[in-house]
């Protein structure tokens, strides 16, 4: 990718595509996401959907990953930790989950497809950078979407073909085909401004914004990513997040000056 900022965005998305097969594989609604820091570029939490298995309607990844920043660095440090993170989720937050993010004072929001029903961050409402609440400094946080979406799109439709015994009322899937061709438009308008969209891709792909088309690194499926398990995943992430230490981070800052 031709960007620092892309490639960025690459890496740390598909780790977040990979923890959302992990979760397909283990009968949740396959939707994660990592919290990072960007001052670092380290990861400092994930999460996935335990909705099936907590039988919590509330059990959304971005909540996962809050309550593990919260017991890592207490609730005390929250706004200070939320306003140096990046959130990268495979599907666009819920109003819900959109709503909490501002409230927390997140930098950034990057995702992969629309949340077509409950979407916060521009789909349904744009809870992000409307007035509805209000961050602890007032600010709007950008959200961008278009990263691995199709990737995002199939594995949601990978799950919803497949029985799902959790659910309050189980529906006979037998007679529902998998859709591996057609997608929905790539409307960046609904989501960022244009020249937001070329201060985060590069103003090389303002055509690619003015005719809702997918950025080129992601037209075609990656068929191997949605596809193998990845079984490992969660031991790389917890490795992630154990060697992060914000106490440290600031010292170095400190001693810097």
């Amino acid at each position: 990718m031709e960007n620092d900022a892309n490639g960025v965005h690459f890496s740390h998305m598909r780790t977040a595509i990979k923890l959302a097969k992990y979760a397909l594989d283990h009968g949740e609604t396959p939707v994660a996401c990592i919290f990072v820091h960007s001052p670092t570029n380290k990861i400092v939490a994930y999460g996935l959907n335990d909705t099936n298995n907590s039988l919590s309607g509330i059990a959304h990844a971005e909540f996962i990953g809050i309550d593990q920043i919260k017991a890592k660095f207490g609730v005390d440090r929250l706004l200070d930790v939320f306003k140096d993170l990046v959130l990268y989720v495979t599907v666009e937050p819920c109003i819900m989950c959109a709503s909490a993010l501002k409230q927390l004072g997140i930098q950034k929001v990057i995702f992969g497809c629309g949340n077509e029903r409950f979407g916060g961050n521009g789909t349904i409402l744009s809870i992000n950078k409307d007035d509805s609440t209000r961050s602890p400094s007032g600010l709007v946080y950008e959200s961008f979407p278009g990263i691995f979406r199709k990737e995002a799109v199939m594995l949601l439709r990978y799950f919803y073909v497949k029985e799902n015994d959790h659910a309050p009322t189980p529906r006979n899937k037998s007679d529902r085909n998998l859709d591996t061709e057609t997608f929905p438009d790539m409307e960046w308008s609904k989501y960022v401004e244009r020249s937001q969209f070329a201060q985060e891709f590069g103003s090389q792909y303002l055509e690619i914004f003015d005719c809702n088309q997918d950025l080129p690194q992601f037209s075609t499926v990656d068929c191997d990513l949605i596809d193998n398990p990845c079984d490992d995943i969660i031991n790389y992430l917890e490795t992630q997040i154990n060697s992060f230490h914000l106490d440290n981070i600031h010292k170095k800052i400190k001693l810097a000056k």
